[in-house]
């Protein structure tokens, strides 16, 4: 989508979402119990490891992946040094194929982006050919000149290199964007080279055509209480529940959404980021995913904590509150650990059953929540 309607435009002199600063004396006390249920969390996932290093399938080592960027990202850095994170990464590198690509047998870009991301984040220097090798992987796996032009530019589990490219995604675009904006900073200091073969402007333009309202949408505009917000992909397929087409903008994929603009280097105050943020004001909530109600609650959770602190919101304003959105979120989540560490949802939908990839999921947000530059400095 390269224009936004003006009546989106226009319902930001209204807008629901302000911005603010912290204040040093901010009641951050909540701090200090997020940091005992990371630990508690980690306990729980150190205890739950396979002797191989995996958990829960050696068939996902993104899901490995997911649970290592938790000890890697914890506020003690000692637990960078924990043997569940050195087991998880060297099953990671085991994983490691003659094509680049990091996997087991399947979802070759999924697995690839998270595991990239977990071994920039550990910052081995050994791991440098197979952070390369990933990252042109990655760059190669974009959908071009697709039968269907409203898939270019994306990413789907599968690449073309596979034999098997599967329909692009605004998840698994987050993960690969998140990836190579991770690599190019990390190899060169700037976001946006050519190493890797990606091309940024149509990634964006995927992005975009995710949000509503959108370019080439029909000629339908979207509802006021969708405008803004994203959807899993440009048709609106996979959004609803199995077996059904929604075209609503929900959580989660607008979170994903405003992190894909600004790995791609769009700034706040981009009218399309704008945009986004002004659905994600006007929908806060934490007793649902909006538009998906309990499925992938746990994963909207993570989303929020790390889009609103990627996207240097501090404080929300919904309904005439001011929301901090930190507190309130990392209460929630202390709330509903169980006591053994663990996190675990009752609606199965996108693996949220499964207690390691939730408590993954819960121990990556409170990360986000303690470590905020924001909530560290008024805390000291």
């Amino acid at each position: 989508m390269k224009t936004v309607l003006v009546c989106i435009l226009g319902s930001f002199l209204s807008t629901s979402l302000l911005f603010a600063q912290t204040s040093a004396g901010a009641d951050t006390a909540w701090r200090d119990k997020a940091g005992a249920s990371i630990e508690k969390g980690l306990g729980y996932l150190t205890k739950q490891q396979n002797a191989e290093g995996w958990w829960s399938s050696a068939d996902y080592p993104g899901l490995t992946g997911l649970i290592v960027q938790g000890f890697l990202s914890a506020p003690h850095t000692e637990h960078r040094k924990d043997e569940a994170a050195r087991k998880g990464l060297d099953f990671i590198r085991k994983n490691a194929k003659a094509d680049g690509g990091i996997y087991a047998g399947r979802l070759g870009n999924y697995n690839t982006s998270i595991c990239l991301s977990t071994l920039l984040m550990a910052g081995d220097s050994h791991d440098t050919a197979i952070i390369d090798a990933a990252g042109r992987y990655l760059g190669g796996a974009q959908t071009k000149n697709s039968a269907n032009p409203e898939s270019d530019g994306g990413f789907g589990y599968e690449s073309g290199g596979s034999g098997r490219q599967t329909r692009p995604d605004l998840d698994n675009t987050l993960f690969v964007l998140e990836a190579l904006h991770r690599y190019q900073k990390t190899q060169t200091g700037t976001e946006h080279h050519a190493d890797t073969g990606l091309n940024w402007q149509a990634a964006i333009d995927f992005v975009a055509r995710c949000q509503q309202p959108q370019a080439g949408n029909k000629g339908a505009q979207a509802a006021a209480e969708d405008a803004g917000g994203f959807r899993y992909t440009p048709d609106g397929a996979g959004d609803g529940p199995v077996g059904e087409k929604a075209p609503r903008s929900y959580g989660t994929m607008t979170y994903a959404g405003v992190l894909s603009f600004i790995y791609a280097d769009l700034k706040k105050d981009d009218p399309r980021v704008a945009a986004a943020l002004d659905w994600i004001g006007r929908h806060y909530t934490l007793e649902e995913n909006p538009g998906q109600g309990a499925q992938g609650l746990y994963y909207y959770y993570q989303l929020m904590a790390k889009g609103l602190t990627t996207a240097e919101v501090d404080q929300l304003t919904v309904q005439g509150r001011k929301v901090d959105w930190r507190r309130e979120l990392s209460e929630k989540l202390i709330a509903l650990q169980k006591p053994d560490g663990s996190w675990a949802s009752e609606n199965g939908r996108w693996m949220e059953k499964d207690p390691n990839l939730v408590t993954a999921y819960c121990v990556l947000a409170l990360n986000f929540l303690y470590n905020s530059p924001e909530t560290a400095g008024a805390a000291k």
